[in-house]
C-alpha cells in the first residue's frame, strides 16, 4: 500500500479526482483481504457506493462460507473498507452496511 505525504513547503498545486470505479476497485481489495468472504458475482460486482456529504456510504453484498461467525465477518469487512478507502483516497466512510447474500458449503461437510 502506498503513502502519499504533503509537503507544506512544495509550491505545486494540483487537483486530485477519483473516478467511482476506482473506489469500487479500492473496496473491492478491501473486502479481498478478509478470510472466509467473498463479493456476490453480479452486474454491479456486489459493491454499491452514495457519495454524501459526510462522506462515503457503502453497500457490500457477500458470501460467507458456513463455518464463519456472520457478525464477526462483517464487523472485520467494515473495518477494512474503511481503513482502506481512508488510506488511499481522500474520502472519509461515514457507514458501511453489509449484506449476507449466499452461504457457501465445503465439500467436505456431510450432508
Amino acid at each position: 500500500m502506498a503513502h502519499i505525504r504533503h509537503d507544506p513547503t512544495s509550491t505545486q498545486k494540483g487537483k486530485i479526482t477519483y473516478n467511482s470505479g476506482i473506489v469500487s476497485g479500492i473496496v473491492a481489495l478491501a473486502v479481498n483481504e478478509v478470510e472466509g468472504v467473498s463479493l456476490v458475482n453480479n452486474k454491479n460486482k456486489g459493491v454499491k457506493l452514495v457519495f454524501d456529504k459526510q462522506g462515503i456510504i457503502a453497500d457490500i453484498c457477500v458470501e460467507v462460507g458456513s463455518d464463519s461467525n456472520v457478525s464477526s465477518l462483517a464487523f472485520k469487512i467494515q473495518q477494512s473498507i474503511k481503513h482502506n478507502v481512508e488510506s488511499m483516497t481522500k474520502y472519509k466512510v461515514s457507514k458501511v452496511d453489509v449484506h449476507v447474500q449466499d452461504v457457501t458449503f465445503s465439500d467436505d461437510a456431510a450432508v
